[in-house]
């Protein structure tokens, strides 16, 4: 049957290229005031004008949903760490302290201190426990995740992560990316030999991922004390031989070349960004790849530094807006969070943060042509907010302003 969502006081499509939007496209929303959307069989049928929708042929039986407020496309999260078992309350409590990331990481913390954990878990436990943040995701409006592993760093624990994403996927109606990021860190078996790890995965792990087709994208954290630049093109090379699209961690802690190196083997996106140079912003515009930009992470970590958004954007690079969720430096679900923090530590206009939030963040996951906007044919994702102008949106923070979440044309959340 089909489903009549009436009643909204402004309706933001961002109708437009099916591209990954740039520069001054980035501030186009597609504004309908008093609008309607008309779905059925999970995909919109009609979007726009209230009255115009309300004439169209299947919307005198659909089902009535009067929902006020604002409607925008589901948020598309592009780079969360979801899978993890545990909280990372010491380390908290360390930074809370004055103590540094690398002081943090020297301790035994960081993303080392999550293996043990990982590795223990039981797979139904760990995809129950997925599937119950998956709820807190959409309650907040978010309709697709992007999830990584990256915590096992061992072939029985990678894959073990993977397969829970895919566990969970029947238990929760939040659509859910997998990314491999097996290149995370050196786990202490290796004793700090990077280039030893690598081999490890590129042998043992990237080949059995993409058999059992248990992730779209192969992910690297390219830092120093961690994987150099040559290591991470060879490395995003070799998963894109063997099926896997090439993300990266670049340019969080410093300049260290990630960018360019993940640029140059045809990365989707490079995520984080803080610390890009001209050049790297240059790279990424010249090959077609998405900044996704993670300034949730910059704010719980205290830092003074955030990804210069208003430079890359100047370039005509699409920005994405991503959570980062994860266990170590963001445990944060909610990306009207992350709009906010967007719009008064990034420089970012309102509506170039809702549009990095949905549509750029659908291309980032190489969705842009079926998720991120409203309108016919579209996969009917939507986010219903109990706000009059879509600006509150990124205005107030501190709580969730979702009133309603639709996934395939179906309610899955309500206030």
């Amino acid at each position: 049957m089909a489903v009549l969502f009436t009643g909204i006081k402004q309706l933001l499509t961002f109708a437009g290229d099916d591209a990954p939007r740039a520069g001054t496209a980035m501030r186009e929303t597609g504004l309908v005031s008093n609008a309607a959307v008309l779905v059925e069989n999970g995909v919109v049928e009609a979007a726009g004008p209230r009255a115009a929708v309300h004439r169209h042929r299947l919307a005198k039986k659909a089902k009535v949903v009067e929902v006020g407020g604002v409607c925008l496309p589901g948020f598309v999260d592009s780079h969360t760490h979801m899978v993890f078992a545990e909280p990372r309350l010491k380390d908290f409590s360390m930074r809370a302290a004055g103590a540094s990331y690398q002081e943090i990481r020297a301790a035994g913390g960081g993303i080392v201190s999550s293996i043990d954990a990982i590795r223990r878990q039981a797979p139904g436990a760990m995809a129950a426990q997925l599937a119950g943040r998956a709820a807190r995701f959409l309650a907040c409006g978010t309709t697709t995740a992007e999830v990584k592993s990256g915590y096992g760093l061992s072939l029985e624990s990678e894959l073990k992560m993977l397969r829970a994403v895919r566990g969970a996927k029947k238990l929760t109606p939040l659509e859910m990316v997998p990314t491999l990021l097996a290149a995370h860190t050196v786990p202490p078996e290796f004793a700090g030999d990077a280039r030893k790890y690598l081999a490890h995965i590129a042998a043992e792990i990237l080949p059995k991922a993409a058999a059992e087709k248990l992730a779209v994208f192969a992910d690297i954290f390219c830092e120093k004390g961690y994987f150099t630049p040559e290591q991470t093109t060879a490395y995003l090379k070799e998963a894109a031989r063997l099926g896997l699209k090439p993300k990266a961690h670049a340019e969080q802690l410093s300049n260290y070349g990630g960018t360019r190196a993940a640029a140059a083997a045809g990365a989707v996106s490079v995520d984080h960004a803080d610390h890009v140079f001209a050049e790297d912003i240059a790279a990424m515009r010249d090959s077609g790849t998405i900044a996704a930009l993670l300034p949730a992470s910059n704010y719980y970590l205290g830092l003074s530094k955030y990804p210069p958004a208003r430079e890359i954007i100047a370039e005509g690079v699409p920005v994405a807006l991503a959570t980062d969720f994860n266990p170590g430096t963001c445990p944060c679900w909610n990306m009207q969070f992350v709009l906010s923090v967007a719009c008064t530590h990034c420089g970012m206009t309102p509506e170039e943060a809702l549009c990095a939030s949905t549509v750029n963040g659908a291309w980032a996951l190489g969705l842009g042509g079926s998720r991120g906007v409203v309108a016919p044919g579209r996969k009917a994702d939507l986010a219903f907010f109990a706000a009059d102008d879509y600006r509150e949106l990124c205005y107030y923070f501190g709580a969730n302003q979702c009133s309603l979440t639709v996934k395939n044309g179906r309610i899955v959340h309500s206030v």
